[in-house]
């Protein structure tokens, strides 16, 4: 059986919280999946401390709101990066 540390999973949601961050940056700057992130935010932290997993929580649903949106700029940013690219050679 897997053990947590509480601290870790604080210490993944602070950083979540505190920066309005996305699972992804917040993978990105501890070194581990998404997935991790992901299961600290919604399965561990509300055993942990339930204020801290309440401001994840909101923060977890504005980013699901505004992934399409994101989605959508990153694409844009690719097409021009390819264009640009293209018009340089």
């Amino acid at each position: 059986m897997y053990v947590v540390n509480n601290e870790k999973v604080k210490e993944v949601a602070r950083f979540f919280v505190l920066n309005n961050s996305t699972v992804r940056e917040t993978a990105r700057f501890f070194g581990i999946s998404k997935s991790t992130v992901y299961v600290y935010l919604t399965k561990y932290l509300k055993d942990i401390d339930k204020d801290l997993m309440v401001a994840a929580y909101k923060i977890l649903k504005k980013n699901k709101i505004e992934r399409h949106i994101r989605g959508g700029l990153a694409t844009k940013k690719m097409y021009r990066d390819k264009s640009k690219n293209l018009l340089e050679c």
